[in-house]
C-alpha cells in the first residue's frame, strides 16, 4: 500500500516479540522496558513500538508492575 502524499510504500512494523517467540516480558528488566516508555514516563503505543496487541498488553502490564515495585519512576526526574 502506498502513501497517498508521497507515493512511497508504508513499511509495516513487525512485532519483535512474535519474531523471537517470547511468551513472557519480565518486569525486572528495566533497561529493556525503557524502550517502551517515553522520556516523560508514558507508555508508548503499539503504533510507535511495532508490537502486536497481545504483546502490547504484556508490555503495559510489565511497565506498571515495574513502577509499582519502584524499579521505574511514575514521573520523569
Amino acid at each position: 500500500m502506498a502513501n497517498t502524499r508521497s507515493n512511497t510504500p508504508i513499511e509495516q512494523k513487525s512485532c519483535a516479540f512474535c519474531a523471537q517467540h517470547l511468551s513472557y516480558i519480565d518486569y525486572k528488566d528495566v533497561q529493556f522496558l525503557r524502550k517502551f516508555a517515553s522520556p516523560y514516563g508514558k507508555i508508548l503505543g503499539s503504533s510507535r513500538t511495532g508490537t502486536c496487541s497481545k504483546h502490547q498488553r504484556m508490555v503495559a502490564r510489565a511497565l506498571k508492575r515495574a513502577r509499582h515495585m519502584a524499579l521505574m519512576p511514575f514521573v520523569p526526574q
